[in-house]
């Protein structure tokens, strides 16, 4: 494994186009597009990197997966009557389906989707603390009191989300949110601010592997409903992509993040802040694939010439 992850990386090096980095939030625009790390944190306990693996990122829509595990908790399946599971073809921060679909979203990791979930979990809460029980939840899954928010990131999103106020307000035009748009905003932009370097999200990622010895902080049927919006809804319109690329569960975000689980295996987290056209990792994108060929681990089976996994 260890082998695998220094070839990867080496290999990120090397490959001179690196993407876009996310311009339209000013804090994330200066961001070096040459780094690059990969974790994976396997099911008995191991973890193995390469790269900037300890380098804190802004973990940005990653976080939803977080968010949804902690609006199921409090609401159970009642969260489905406000947002659907279906992919939406269309970006991230669309509005068209809004309007066609009475005010809700396809799936909860669209941006009109996780200010739905984020409402939820905020319900009868300030968002300090609101936010104070997501981050102790992440840190539980990861072991790990030192996880924090950036207030910069945070208060540069708020500046410039002009269109997640336009979908909160369509969300509440249509009923569909509970607390102001205001609180919303401000919970959410602060819960997409999450730092995190790709060893940590890995470790945090491990609640999502249905294996003995993972943080059990989820039902096993949870995990499994989890898993299966991040395979076919978990980046955006490229979900197909990446799905047919990686036949792993996997979910982006703009600061270049990517968590990817590995049923009964390994949490794997990714990064490299270049983004390809839909928005997602070019680099980690293009390095879960080669790591899928090599270990063999999608979902799918073991791809023609895969070697199958070498731990």
């Amino acid at each position: 494994m260890q082998e695998l992850l220094t070839e990867i990386a080496e290999a990120a090096a090397a490959n001179p186009d690196k993407g876009n980095v996310a311009t339209y939030i000013p804090e994330l625009a200066g961001i070096d597009p040459n780094q690059f790390g990969i974790a994976v944190a396997l099911a008995d306990g191991r973890v193995f990197t390469a790269g900037n693996a300890d380098v804190p990122f802004s973990i940005q829509s990653v976080s939803k997966i977080f968010a949804l595990a902690l609006a199921l908790g409090r609401v159970g399946d009642q969260l489905w009557y406000r947002v659907g599971r279906e992919p939406s073809g269309l970006s991230f921060d669309s509005i068209l389906l809004l309007e066609r679909e009475d005010g809700i979203p396809r799936n909860p990791f669209i941006n009109a989707g996780a200010l739905v979930t984020t409402d939820t979990y905020l319900a009868g809460s300030t968002p300090r603390e609101a936010l104070g029980e997501l981050l102790r939840f992440i840190r539980a899954a990861c072991d790990d009191d030192s996880i924090h928010m950036n207030e910069k990131v945070a208060k540069s999103e708020l500046a410039t989300g002009h269109r997640n106020f336009s979908l909160a307000h369509y969300l509440a035009s249509y009923g569909n949110l509970r607390a102001s748009v205001d609180k919303v905003l401000g919970t959410y932009c602060h819960q997409c601010a999450i730092e995190m370097s790709c060893r940590q999200l890995a470790l945090a990622g491990r609640f999502l592997v249905d294996a003995p010895r993972m943080p059990g902080l989820v039902s096993i049927e949870r995990r499994r409903r989890i898993n299966a919006l991040m395979m076919t809804c978990g980046h955006y319109d490229g979900s197909g992509d990446f799905a047919f690329r990686v036949g792993m569960p996997g979910k982006s975000g703009v600061g270049g993040g990517i968590l990817v689980i590995s049923p009964s295996r390994a949490s794997i987290a990714v990064w490299s802040p270049g983004l390809n056209k839909y928005g997602n990792s070019k680099l980690g994108t293009e390095a879960m694939e080669h790591f899928a060929h090599k270990t063999g681990w999608s979902v799918f089976g073991v791809p023609h010439g895969g070697e199958g996994a070498h731990v």
